[in-house]
This record gives structure tokens, C-alpha cells and sequence, in this order.
């Protein structure tokens, strides 16, 4: 497969801007659609112990809106609208971690992680270079270049090594360097498509072919807009439109695609969805993909080094990408400079709702402040904040595993590493490059790399892009339930830790264990199971889980004796019933463990309190009782 599909299962693996903040174009609606409040949905889904429950997760923008250093942003329907007072919104500014809410030591050992793979990781090196850009909230707290942008002139398949260019030829990577985003190209068309929903020119559950009638063809005349911008349109994952010389012909072979599975039946990632949103959209405004973009997202949001088809000047500060040559490129090229690099989206002169765009770090940086604002930057807005939910709502509950909002992902731990929650979105490009924003911390994550510089097979897996979302994750302080520290598990993976109590003598028929717990896991893999024992073997207790909340929310049982997922980043009051161990001395133990793919932001436990009836026979917050907990893999941690 040459195509950019093969992306998304890789586990292994500028005009000017208006100034005036109004969209162009004031198209009139189909009016078969009765737009975004036809469809006002919201909220998240909680991973609680294994189990799913729906929860409102409020966009994270909320309790920025009165934080110093934001400024003044119209919220009305429109951009620019007067309707509403205008309400204090995160713009971008560098700043220290410090003033992020962020931990300086992971942020460090972020971009050591980025560094290592520069080198061979473990033949070759997994990109020529990278920028990587962190944050929270309005705070730019990283902002780094590592390694080329250009470095290979070719790439010599007998020997497979990469032809270099002279020293004073080869181009450092800058903060400001232009990348080929490849699949990232698909949340411009999505977020394209949410505004004409927004507006009513577009239905969500109106089918494809209403707007497009040769789209039919195949038997896919049941296709809806919605299964498109959440690949459960039954597309195979992609087809050589680019052997087509002309655009007619590239048309025919899309309209005659048959589908491989029945719409709406099964997940499978594929750009022709996002190739048909295209010209859906070109369809219903009279306008082109590129002049769209322009339009309604970059130059409202000042976004100037976001476009397709960039400049000849633009060249010497963007990312090369590959000697794209047969068999492994579809198309005999030579280096690919400035020019796209997906061969379907060079096929549509470089226009293409699925790959095409080029951008620079800030830029991404700044339309994920907009989002996580809920669709307002400054003084321009993009899409209400019902629309932005669109994008973090996952509308493939039917399909575990492949969480979607409106072209964005969610929850993928394979790219979004511990940085992944349910309400986590982001995307990936073959490129190299991908983009994480996650609402319940308000923290945003861009990792630029020029992965098939200067082939695509010395690129494997996603492992940088887990290793530096790990670390922004880490640099998110967990404050401790109550005192200076709370143990913490760490976030190893493939690894085992335990907490263990010393052996307690219970006589109560009234014994129980109590203590603050705070989880997020990789769901079902990685488990904090609560153990007992009265001799030598252990096992599970059951416990119950009490969030926080102002009506006394439910007890959460976990009857088998352990959580996984995640908790919502909040600490929840525990209770255990040890009335079985009545007349014993008992151990109790917490134990983490974890596979060796991925991992979330670990557990911590805090105020440890063993009742006996009225007698309490532990207490972690004595130091006596804290000196005699055995701690392996666990730490005491103020964060």
C-alpha cells in the first residue's frame, strides 16, 4: 500500500488574512439540514474500573476564562458577533513551565526522548528531524527544533543507506520550518464540514449521495455524511487515484468503488472518505478546498504558514520528505521538497481533503488553543462550542477500540500514549507528524517529524510520538489528596509494582481499608488490583469508589478487586470491607501492573486508614505506620 491509510493501524507503528474576522463566501443552505441544533450533543465517556459510563467532560477552556494574560473573545453564533459579552479566552504566549502548571523535569526529559530517536531506533533513525511544541492552557512552554529538515539527497536502496547532501547544503530544523502534515490534512476538512453543519448546508445524517449523485455508484448510495467523517463508510482504505491521469477519470474510480462492508457496520480508516467530504464541500459553497481553508480557518486565525500547494519561496524553510521512486512510492519523483507527498493528493494537484496541507508548529498550536477554547481564538471564532463538541464526542461507540468524534480520533493510546483519555483528540500523518489536545487537562501536544526522509521503511511504529505525549502527561502535576505526598506507581510498562501494608491483626466484624485512589491506565491491559493475603497467597478485594461531587454521587463497585481506565483525572475516596480477614492478621497490597505497549498516567494512593470497629490499627498519615509500608516501584511523590 503506497497510500496514507496504512497510517492509522502503524502500531508496530498563505494569503493574507481578511483582518475583519468575518467568513467569506455567505453561501445560502441547501435547507435539508436544520443544523447543529438539531444534533446538540455532548459529554464524554469515563472508563470507571472497566466499566463505561456516560459523564459530561466539559472542555477545559472553561476554567481558563478568567485566567491572567487571556484576552477578550466574541462567543457568538458567528465570528465577530456581537450577540454576547465577550468572554476571557487563552491566546498563545511562550512562558515558562512554571507559568503552564507544567513540571519543568518532564518537559526536559521530553525532548531528551525526542533526541534518541535522531539516532538509529533500531536500524535507522526514525525521522531526519523534528519540532515539538507543548503546552496548557494559553502557555507555549516547549517549543524545540531537533536534527534536519533536509539532510538526504537520496536514497540508495542496494545498500539502504540515504545519500546525503553536502554539509553546507543540509537544512537544521527551525521552529518555524514548514511540514508536509499528510493525514493531519483530514481536521481541516473536517473541521470544514462541522461549519457547513453548523450553518445547515450540510446534514450529518443526510447520505453522501443527496449532495453528490454520482457518488451512488457501487451501491453506496446509503453512505451518510456522518459515517465519512467517522470511517464507518465501508471505503476500503485506499485506491491508486493518481494512476487516473485526468480528474474525470480519478471521479469514476471513486463513484464506482464498491464498498467492503455494509455502511455503518465496521470501522476502517480510509482517505476516500475524506476525498468524497471534499467534494461535498466544494459542491455545496462553489468554492475550493484551498480557497476554504483560507477562508474560514487561517486566515481568521492568522494561521500565515498553513496552506496547500506552498510557494517556491516557502521551500528552504520546509521539511523534505522522501526520494519517492518504485516500487516503494507509487510515483517515479526523485526528492520530494516543497512539493505533497501523498501520491492521490499529487494526482489532485496537491488539493485534497485527506492530505495536502502543509503548516509549522505554531500554527497547529494555535487552532488547538481554538479548540479547547471551544472554537474562539482572540477575536475570531470558527465553530461554536456545540460544533467543537461534534469533534470530541465519540460517535463509534459501536466499535470499542476505534473512538471517533467528527474526524477526529479519540482515545488512541497507540499515538496519544498517557497523554490518551476519552475525550483526548487527535491525528496522525504519515509524514511523520501528529497532533494531541486533551480537554480534561488542557494540554496540547504537536510533534512535526520528517519520518520518510529519506525513505518510508526506515520509519516504524509511533514510538516517539507515545514517548513525548508520556512525558507532556507526566508534566501534568497530580496534587496529593491530602499532605505533602502521595505514593505514585510510576509509568513503567511491562512492569509490576507494589504497595504492601505490614500484616495487621483485625477483630471487628467492622474492619475495613479506606484511602484516596487515583487511576488512569491503558483500559483492560494495565490493572491496580487491591490484594489481600493471610499466608502466602493473594487475592483480590473487592472495594467500592466514591468520586467527588456535591449530591453524594454513588458508590462505584468493583467487585472484582480492581480499576482500569480512567478515572477523570480526580481522586476518589475508597472503601474495602475486610470483615473476611475477622480474627487474622492481614496484608493488603496494591498492585500495579502493565503490558509492554502503552501506558496512562499511572495511580496514586493516598491516606491509608485501616479500621478495626473504632480502633484505627493503620494510618499513613503517623509515621510510625508511613515507615512500615514496602514499597516496590512506588515512590512518594508531591506530583
Amino acid at each position: 500500500m503506497t497510500g496514507y491509510a496504512a497510517e492509522n493501524g502503524d502500531t508496530a507503528g498563505v494569503g493574507e488574512p481578511r483582518g475583519d474576522g468575518q467568513t467569506a463566501g455567505g453561501e445560502e443552505p441547501r435547507g435539508n439540514g436544520s443544523g447543529i441544533g438539531r444534533r446538540r450533543l455532548g459529554g464524554g465517556i469515563l472508563a470507571l474500573g472497566g466499566a463505561l459510563a456516560l459523564a459530561p467532560i466539559p472542555l477545559a477552556a472553561a476554567a481558563e476564562r478568567d485566567a491572567p494574560g487571556t484576552v477578550a473573545a466574541q462567543t457568538g453564533a458567528g465570528m465577530g458577533s456581537e450577540a454576547h459579552r465577550p468572554e476571557r479566552r487563552p491566546t498563545l504566549r511562550r512562558g515558562s513551565a512554571t507559568r503552564a502548571g507544567l513540571l519543568q523535569g518532564p518537559l526536559d526529559q521530553l525532548v531528551r526522548e525526542a533526541e534518541a530517536y535522531l539516532a538509529d531506533s533500531p536500524k535507522h533513525p526514525w525521522y531526519a528531524g523534528a519540532v515539538l511544541l507543548a503546552g496548557r492552557g494559553g502557555t507555549v512552554a516547549l517549543h524545540r527544533p531537533v536534527g534536519h529538515a533536509v539532510r538526504y539527497a537520496a536514497y540508495d536502496e542496494s545498500t539502504d543507506t540515504g545519500v546525503e547532501f553536502p554539509v553546507e547544503q543540509q537544512i537544521a530544523m527551525a521552529e518555524d520550518t514548514v511540514f508536509d502534515l499528510a493525514s493531519i490534512s483530514k481536521l481541516f476538512t473536517s473541521i470544514l464540514a462541522v461549519r457547513q453543519i453548523e450553518r445547515g448546508a450540510l446534514e450529518l445524517e443526510a447520505t453522501a449521495a443527496s449532495y453528490l449523485p454520482d457518488f451512488a455508484g457501487g451501491g453506496k448510495q446509503a453512505v451518510t455524511v456522518r459515517q465519512l467523517l467517522t470511517h464507518t463508510s465501508g471505503f476500503r482504505a485506499w485506491i491508486p487515484l493518481y494512476q487516473e491521469p485526468t480528474r474525470e477519470g480519478k471521479l469514476r474510480m471513486l463513484w464506482n468503488e464498491v464498498p467492503a462492508s455494509t455502511p455503518g457496520s465496521a470501522y476502517l480508516y480510509s482517505d476516500l472518505n475524506l476525498i468524497s467530504l471534499q467534494l461535498i464541500l466544494e459542491e455545496i459553497t462553489g468554492r475550493t478546498l484551498d480557497r476554504l481553508l483560507h477562508d474560514e480557518i487561517t486566515a481568521p486565525l492568522s494561521m500565515h504558514r498553513t496552506r496547500y500547494n506552498p510557494p517556491a519561496s516557502w521551500k528552504p524553510k520546509i521539511a523534505a520528505t522522501e526520494d519517492a521512486r518504485l516500487p516503494w512510492s507509487g510515483l517515479e519523483r526523485g526528492l520530494v521538497w516543497g512539493e505533497v507527498h501523498d501520491e492521490n493528493a499529487y494526482g489532485f494537484d496537491g488539493v485534497a481533503g485527506h492530505a495536502g496541507a502543509f503548516s509549522c508548529a505554531w500554527d497547529l498550536a494555535v487552532l488547538a488553543r481554538t479548540l479547547l477554547n471551544g472554537g474562539v481564538y482572540g477575536r475570531a471564532r470558527i465553530l461554536s462550542e456545540d460544533s467543537v463538541d461534534l469533534l470530541f464526542t465519540d460517535f463509534n461507540t459501536a466499535f470499542p477500540g476505534d473512538e471517533h468524534g467528527l474526524g477526529f480520533e479519540l482515545y488512541q493510546h497507540w499515538y496519544m500514549g498517557a497523554m490518551a483519555t476519552p475525550r483526548s483528540a487527535g491525528h496522525t500523518g504519515f509524514t511523520g507528524t501528529s497532533l494531541v489536545l486533551d480537554p480534561s487537562t488542557d494540554t496540547f501536544l504537536i510533534v512535526l517529524g520528517n519520518s520518510v526522509h529519506p525513505v518510508r521503511s526506515w520509519r516504524s511504529g509511533s514510538a516517539p510520538r507515545v514517548a513525548t505525549a508520556n512525558q507532556l502527561a507526566r508534566a501534568v502535576p497530580v496534587r496529593p489528596e491530602r499532605g505533602r505526598t502521595a505514593w505514585f506507581s510510576g509509568m513503567a510498562s511491562a512492569s509490576t509494582a507494589t504497595l504492601t501494608l505490614p500484616a495487621l491483626p483485625l477483630a471487628s466484624a467492622r474492619s475495613r481499608l479506606e484511602c484516596a485512589l487515583w487511576w488512569d491506565t491503558e483500559p483492560g491491559s494495565d490493572r491496580l488490583v487491591l490484594e489481600a493475603s493471610a499466608g502466602q497467597e493473594w487475592r483480590p478485594v473487592p472495594f467500592t469508589t466514591v468520586g467527588p461531587g456535591h449530591h453524594r454521587p454513588e458508590p462505584q463497585p468493583h467487585p472484582e478487586g480492581w480499576v482500569s481506565g480512567w478515572s477523570g483525572r480526580v481522586w476518589h475516596r475508597l472503601e474495602a470491607d475486610l470483615s473476611a480477614w475477622r480474627g487474622t492478621s492481614v496484608r493488603l497490597r496494591w498492585r500495579y501492573t502493565t503490558d509492554q505497549l502503552y501506558v496512562g498516567r499511572g495511580a496514586y494512593v493516598d491516606s491509608l486508614r485501616v479500621r478495626d470497629g473504632a480502633a484505627t490499627v493503620f494510618d499513613s498519615d503517623r509515621a510510625r505506620d508511613a515507615g512500615r509500608i514496602a514499597a516496590t516501584g512506588w515512590v512518594l511523590s508531591a506530583d
